[in-house]
């Protein structure tokens, strides 16, 4: 069964909060329960039945502390028996060996139920959530499907996994290069008109046309995200994570996020936000290989039934692993750094197999961009040209530093640390003020989108108008002043001969703003107080701009503001430094990255990939150390804080200190629902309807066992499959499970995709087979993962979390109790559940 806590916790009353800590809050106003607790349940909506716990009271305890009373005892059904266990308020008392085994303060247990929420902000869509199981299910349905494998069998899974790989590949590499594609044609259009307008002297003209077309950008953008797929809002780095750490909903990785997430991330990005589309990237490659692996999508009529083999959730791990780091490939044509980016950041299950995978993935996307590019190369791409996928060449520049640079890289560290801390700390506090915008519906998450929208318009063609127009150098590399579309000699409203700083690196999009600061042998073309404006600039509309209703990632508004402070150090040190200014603007981006992410390695090998630059290695890993450990001094990186924010139940590999005091007992809730082996049609049809749990313990009893004896495991999904086929028996007799084993196979228990999966309201049973009874033996997955009541809930987080388990049965330590204690599940190790167990459980400990 499930999380013993069968029950719900009543809905609050009064108005319904914001839902920014989404377990704590439902903005659908129904308190919601998953698989025990995996698959979400709503109180009272979900099938029209209540929680049995809500009006009922559970009888006295028996001597064994555990209570027995018959579902029929309920609501008039029949047969089967709910068994709970009944947790008393009885003090648990813990020593402190370090203060010489004297007793600390008792824990007292308050509930029994376990009342974490089931809900989670999934972009800017508040969404029921469930957990993934990647535990392989040995039933007799397995092990006859295993043995009758053969070669030929195996051989074409095989093959299949590696065609998948490859395909996932290629539809990331193109999506990746139709992004840069049309980006670059529709904001170069935009800035081009923008400068006709200017150079005819019809500012005011100039600034409604540039602001016009960010505002029509910008809206359409937001309307599509707010109306067909709230969930594609934001980076999605952070769901993809919680994906992959065995967190799911429906709306994560569904064909419309898919869309919107492309068009969506395209439209942002013309619109002149400061936000990239890397992030996107990430999630939209997750989204192409969910979409392969479920076999397409039966809603839009694209379905592959030969893909049937990779219906389970462990399949789908891998192949969305090797789509995350397919989008980091596509987006900043790093395939190594995509490979590290899963391992380092995305993924929480790693092995050699996957590792090969995930390389073979990306050197895919990298061959396809190579092409795509040089097909490019002939014009026939409009405004693209060779740009477009960030790749800014530093290798021309060959860094030669002393002692005064060491120590100039160390301060840039530090100052990323600190810049990096409190920009996580200021998004977090802009995300709860957006949410309680956000949850007032689409019309309101368009609007603040127009309005972050006017203001970016704003300041990039306001702000350079405040800056000094300088004299063409007389040695420019290049056109001065520019004429065009993308250049660093920006005329904007200077006389003939001179350029304005602040509008070259405003008036252009994001990747050749981030080329200007990058470029090299350019000590003097961008004024202190030039580089402070855009600075300040970037930093604050980077932090109001992720949160919008628009697809957005937060790489490169980090690396803008980090490129800018390493080029205002780097010009304040030139006099003393032998480095060039555009090799501290790259590494003030890696200072950047590394306080706000976190990340090191990934980090480390994307910006050497992006530069061609490996001469920087040494310094690059030295300030993103750094910078990381100042940063983790003030909070967490950006993506645990979103993580944690929307409510998604993440597993960390590490068990909290706390843990340590408790045992798997201390947590477990009821009540706990299981089923005989040969269990009655009615008992069955009525547990499913009443509760949302996801697993059941079968245990048999005298007279089928000389004394109760846990047989195993039975999923809710499976049972409604079983149930469907009608198998059923008049007497109450155990079967071989021939019957069954010839009826059904093992794919028709495989999980369906998003969405398509047998409800409880699709059974029509008639009153004759309610009364009948059916042999759950075939089915139940007769090895599940058990613990002992007394094994400490550190270890069992740990145990839980490293073989990605959805249920982890406990079992009684002596003998001569019924043969299990409850179900540990995810939401027994939150935070949230422990401590409302335990209330002074954080003061004492």
């Amino acid at each position: 069964m499930q999380d013993l806590s069968g029950a719900r916790r009543p809905q609050p009353e009064g108005p319904i909060p914001t839902p920014l800590i989404a377990r704590r809050r439902n903005v659908a106003g129904q308190r919601t329960r998953q698989d025990q607790r995996g698959n979400p349940t709503r109180a009272t909506k979900m099938d029209g039945h209540p929680s049995p716990r809500s009006h009922h009271q559970p009888p006295p305890p028996e001597r064994d502390g555990s209570f027995n009373y018959d579902i029929e005892s309920l609501d008039g059904g029949g047969g089967g028996a709910w068994r709970g266990r009944y947790e008393s308020s009885e003090a648990l008392l813990r020593y402190d060996d370090e203060a010489g085994g004297g007793p600390r303060q008792p824990l007292l247990r308050k509930r029994t139920m376990n009342t974490t929420s089931q809900i989670a902000i999934v972009g800017a869509n508040v969404c029921p959530i469930e957990s993934l199981d990647y535990e392989i299910v040995e039933n007799d349905l397995f092990k006859q499907d295993w043995r009758s494998r053969k070669k030929k069998q195996i051989f074409q899974y095989i093959v299949l996994k590696w065609a998948l790989v490859l395909l996932i590949g290629m539809l990331t590499g193109i999506v990746g290069f139709f992004n840069n594609l049309a980006v670059e044609n529709i904001a170069g259009l935009k800035l081009l008109l923008t400068s006709d307008l200017m150079l005819k002297q019809r500012y005011f003209t100039a600034f409604l046309a540039y602001g016009g077309c960010n505002l029509v950008l910008a809206t359409t953008a937001a309307a599509i995200c707010a109306y067909i797929a709230p969930a594609a809002a934001g980076s999605g780095i952070p769901e993809v994570k919680a994906y992959l750490n065995g967190v799911d909903a429906y709306s994560i990785l569904a064909p419309s996020t898919l869309f919107v997430k492309i068009f969506g991330s395209i439209l942002g990005v013309s619109a002149g936000f400061v936000l990239g589309k890397e992030g996107p990237m990430v999630h939209t490659g997750a989204c192409i290989a969910n979409l392969l692996g479920q076999g397409g999508s039966r809603k839009y009529h694209l379905t592959w039934n030969w893909l049937r083999y990779f219906k389970n959730d462990r399949d789908r791990r891998d192949l969305i692993t090797c789509g995350s780091a397919a989008g980091v490939a596509a987006a900043f044509r790093a395939p190594v750094g995509g490979v590290l980016f899963a391992l380092e950041e995305a993924a929480s299950w790693w092995r050699s197999a996957l590792l090969w995978r995930t390389f073979f993935t990306t050197a895919v996307v990298a061959v396809v961009l190579r092409g795509l590019i040089e097909f490019c190369r002939s014009g026939k791409c409009g405004l693209f040209g060779q740009g477009g996928l960030i790749m800014f060449d530093l290798s021309s520049t060959i860094p030669t530093y002393t002692a005064q640079d060491v120590v100039a890289i160390i301060v840039l560290g530090i100052i990323g640390g600190v810049f990096g801390g409190l920009f996580n700390f200021l998004l977090d506090r802009i995300l709860r003020a957006y949410s309680i915008i956000n949850e007032r519906g689409p019309p309101f998450k368009i609007l603040l989108t127009m309005i972050i929208s006017i203001i970016t318009s704003a300041c990039s063609y306001g702000l350079p108008w405040l800056a000094p127009c300088t004299p063409c150098p007389a040695d420019a590399a290049e056109e001065c002043p520019t004429i065009g579309r993308s250049g660093n000699f920006k005329n904007f409203q200077c006389p003939p001969g001179h350029y304005n700083g602040l509008a070259s690196l405003f008036f252009n999009t994001n990747d050749d703003a981030i080329r200007n600061l990058f470029s090299s042998g350019t000590e003097k073309e961008f004024h202190m107080s030039t580089l402070f404006v855009f600075f300040t600039a970037i930093y604050c509309l980077g932090l109001v701009t992720y949160g919008i209703a628009v697809p957005s990632g937060l790489f490169i508004p980090v690396i803008l503001a980090g490129a800018t402070y390493g080029r205002i150090v780097g010009t304040l040190l030139g006099p003393i430094s032998d480095l060039d200014p555009g090799l501290f603007a790259l590494l003030g981006a890696a200072s950047f990255l590394g306080g706000t992410m976190r990340m090191t390695v990934s980090v480390c090998v994307i910006l050497l990939e992006l530069t061609n630059d490996l001469h920087m290695l040494p310094l690059v890993m030295l300030v993103l150390l750094i910078s990381k450990t100042i940063a983790d001094s003030f909070n967490k990186g950006v993506y645990d804080q979103i993580v944690v924010m929307k409510g998604l139940p993440f597993m960390e590999a590490h068990a909290e200190p706390f843990m340590r005091n408790l045992v798997a007992g201390d947590v477990v809730s009821g009540p706990l629902i299981t089923f005989s082996g040969v269990e009655k049609v009615g008992n069955i049809v009525h547990a499913l309807r009443i509760t949302g749990h996801n697993g059941f313990p079968v245990v048999d009893e005298p007279p089928v066992s000389e004394a109760p004896e846990l047989v195993g495991l039975v999923l809710r999904s499976h049972l409604l499959v079983l149930l469907k086929g009608r198998s059923f028996m008049k007497e109450k007799v155990k079967t071989s499970g021939s019957f069954v084993l010839r009826r059904f196979g093992a794919f028709d228990f495989a999980k369906p995709g998003s969405g398509k999966g047998l409800k409880i309201e699709d059974l029509d049973l008639t009153d004759e087979e309610l009364d009948m009874y059916v042999d759950l033996h075939p089915i139940t997955n007769t090895s599940p993962y058990t613990v002992v009541e007394t094994m400490s809930l550190a270890k069992a987080a740990v145990l839980f979390r490293a073989l990605g388990l959805r249920h982890l049965l406990v079992v009684p330590k002596t003998p001569g109790r019924p043969p299990i204690v409850g179900i540990l599940t995810r939401h027994d190790f939150m935070h949230e559940h422990i401590h409302g167990l335990f209330p002074n459980l954080g003061k004492s400990h």
